[in-house]
């Protein structure tokens, strides 16, 4: 009996084809655990750890920041050092890396599009002792997705507005932090 040429081809070409690739899921499971974080002096060349205000984040300051997200929550850490004594100053997870321009790091990171709050955002806004020190965390209910991690934590001029029409906004960005 012969076989016709189209299906000798075809069955070849399946044979070598091999097993379908898998399929990648971006969720993370609730058994995963997404750790980034970031520790520097700020500067004024390194894009990664960079002030972009020296008046509100004088030379030598420095802060350290880390994310652990897990079981469906999120926590994040923050500890400065050195800025301006006795300030309230904002600080927020944002979207991209650090950039040379403080609009670099994009917008602030959402869990839920669109929703400006402290349950969709991270919010880590602190007041500094007399020698400029700080520590700020944030607990979010829901957990990290591989394929949309915060690119940075950026430090604001003022506090979180949390009301009003300028809600979630809390000034000039003086300074960044590109998480890893």
């Amino acid at each position: 009996m012969r076989v016709p040429a189209f299906l000798f081809i075809l069955f070849a070409v399946a044979s070598c084809a091999g097993p379908p690739a898998p399929v990648q899921n971006a969720k993370v499971s609730p058994e995963e655990t997404i750790n980034l974080s970031s520790a520097g002096e700020f500067t004024n060349d390194d894009a990664a750890d960079i002030a972009y205000d020296r008046k509100l984040v004088p030379k030598g300051s420095q802060a350290s920041v880390t994310v652990e997200s897990t079981g469906g929550q999120t926590r994040t850490s923050l500890v400065v050092e050195g800025l301006r004594p006795e300030r309230a100053y904002g600080a927020h997870l944002h979207a991209k890396p650090c950039g040379k321009k403080p609009d670099d790091s994009g917008p602030h990171y959402q869990h839920h599009p669109g929703q400006i709050d402290p349950t969709s955002e991270v919010w880590l806004d602190f007041t500094t002792n007399a020698e400029g020190a700080a520590r700020s965390s944030a607990r979010n209910e829901w957990g990290l997705e591989r394929a949309k991690i915060p690119g940075s934590l950026v430090i604001h001029a003022q506090a979180t507005k949390t009301s009003g029409p300028q809600v979630g906004t809390a000034g000039a960005r003086v300074a960044c932090l590109t998480l890893k």
